[in-house]
């Protein structure tokens, strides 16, 4: 599966969501909590698409007009992170919960309205 080809800090996307969890959720260093990275690293892997692209994934965009939300592109990213948050290793129901709600809060952050999911 294909890596994000520089560190995740350094994507666009990913410096909206850390300053949009400082600005709405009120946590002062999104980057204290190396989980966060960690997890969207794996699901950045898992879905062979660097962050930019795991946004870029769900929007429909045609020149001349707004972006919008692709339905079918976010359909695709819900379906990929059911599947990420099921898939690995991980046995507990908590951690694989939070792993499927780490991928879902760095897209809500970045415009992507998402429903919690699976949570299994």
């Amino acid at each position: 599966m294909a890596k994000p080809d520089k560190p995740l800090e350094s994507y666009a996307s990913v410096q909206t969501w850390f300053k949009s969890l400082q600005e709405q959720s009120g946590i002062d260093n999104p980057a204290a909590d190396p989980s966060r990275l960690q997890i969207l690293g794996q699901f950045c892997e898992y879905a062979e698409l660097d962050p930019d692209e795991a946004v870029a994934a769900c929007l429909l965009i045609k020149e001349g007009r707004d972006t919008k939300i692709s339905i079918k592109g976010r359909r695709r990213m819900v379906d990929l992170i059911a599947d990420f948050q099921a898939s690995g290793e991980v046995s507990d129901s908590r951690e694989r919960a939070k792993r499927g709600n780490t991928v879902r809060s760095f897209l809500i952050h970045n415009g992507i309205l998402l429903q919690s999911g699976m949570q299994v």
